[in-house]
């Protein structure tokens, strides 16, 4: 958690009402990300007040002109009642049995609802692989332009019956770090690679506050962050809003929704965090109350740069001294094998790694010019050794400047 003379600074870039209001106003195109903490019960079941809320102010907003996408949760916890199960499972071939069963019904309650209130819905499951396949992409990207265009609001979720990098993602082996992980992630990826005007993720706390609401009464909800970097630090989830996610069948914490956050405000669009179980609370955003904490949009990256920074999942990682880090941060150097400490995970010539620096913060990622092996041969040596260490040299770097990408939570001013 930052102290509090850094949140002073941050409130300083507090927008004024009618300029924070009008940024919501002004999003045409929409992705709402709908958590299991406000669409479930906490003994199972959609809490059917609350979701029927939901679709009639999202079709309310459809109705309005505006383009909307639904990230929906709780297919599996509606898996997990209809097969009478006590808790969530623990093995994976459950988890995605409950995933398969409750994947039909989470979709019935939609398609039923919105149909009501004559708005048609299509269900779309993605996997990673529809993000890091550029053809894929491409041919989801389309496939939801088109839905748009026929005014359809798309139910979007991770397939879970056939993907596990969500399922799987807390017993990620060393090195590897899945960028697709939760449903959080996954809504910030469908928002940057939809050309959306804003994220909207509801979730089961109103927002970030300056310190946890549930044991310093004097925590404030902070209304505007136009910089995200001390909140991304590690540990930020055990700081910050004291919980990691109320509702027993959630698995994103306030922890994944700044990482939600940072993917999209470096795409160059807001997003707001609020309160679900507000009442109204769509409604009541779309006409100016002031809810939740707005992420300001930054500018934003180049697209091969968010590919390799928030795109792919990573099987590996580097961590070098804190000179190579300040030649990268500050001097926009290329990696050199010099600089590296520590190899992690097991990766190929051409996969995303990522760069941590000593204290274990993953500051940057790129793309590998050696495998995982080669890399740990060159290690901590000078460039012209490589020759002497590999059969097949590749580059002088272990990743060239040109295919680097460093993430919110190190940028500086010299970037």
């Amino acid at each position: 958690m930052s102290s509090s003379g850094e949140l002073t600074a941050l409130n300083r870039y507090n927008l004024p009402m009618s300029e924070r209001s009008k940024l919501i106003k002004e999003s045409k195109r929409v992705v709402i990300k709908l958590g299991t903490a406000i669409l479930m019960q906490d003994e199972g079941g959609i809490a059917l007040s609350r979701f029927y809320s939901f679709v009639e102010d999202i079709a309310d907003l459809f109705k309005s002109g505006r383009e909307v996408l639904i990230v929906s949760s709780g297919a599996v916890g509606l898996g997990v009642k209809e097969l009478s199960l006590d808790k969530r499972p623990a093995d994976l071939p459950t988890t995605q049995a409950c995933a398969a069963v409750g994947q039909g019904i989470l979709q019935s309650m939609y398609a039923d609802a919105f149909r009501r209130l004559g708005v048609k819905t299509a269900q779309v499951l993605l996997c990673e692989e529809d993000f890091t396949n550029r053809k894929k992409y491409l041919n989801l990207r389309s496939t939801i332009a088109r839905l748009l265009e026929l005014g359809v609001i798309p139910i979007i979720n991770e397939n879970d019956t056939v993907s596990t990098s969500e399922i799987e993602s807390s017993a990620s082996a060393s090195g590897r770090k899945v960028n697709f992980g939760d449903n959080d992630k996954l809504s910030a990826l469908v928002a940057s690679k939809v050309d959306a005007d804003m994220l909207l993720i509801l979730t089961d706390v109103n927002g970030l506050y300056s310190d946890d609401p549930n044991t310093c009464p004097d925590a404030e909800l902070i209304d505007t962050v136009a910089d995200l970097t001390p909140y991304l630090i590690p540990k930020t989830e055990k700081k910050v809003n004291g919980k990691k996610g109320a509702h027993q069948g959630g698995r994103g914490g306030i922890r994944s929704k700044l990482e939600a956050a940072a993917v999209v405000t470096q795409s160059g669009l807001p997003c707001v965090i609020a309160g679900g179980r507000n009442h109204k609370v769509i409604e009541r955003l779309f006409n100016g109350e002031n809810l939740g904490t707005i992420f300001l949009p930054g500018a934003a990256m180049a697209g091969k740069s968010r590919w390799i920074a928030f795109a792919t999942s990573i099987n590996g990682s580097v961590t070098v001294n804190n000179g190579a880090r300040d030649a990268l941060v500050k001097k926009k150097a290329s990696l050199l094998p010099a600089g590296i400490v520590k190899v992690d995970g097991s990766f190929a010539r051409g996969d995303v790694i990522g760069i941590l620096s000593e204290d274990g913060d993953e500051f940057a990622r790129g793309l590998a010019n050696y495998n995982c092996e080669e890399t740990r041969l060159i290690s901590g040596k000078h460039s012209d050794s490589i020759d002497q260490l590999i059969q097949h040299r590749n580059y002088d770097a272990v990743v060239t400047r040109d295919n680097i990408a460093f993430t919110r939570s190190q940028q500086t001013d010299d970037q």
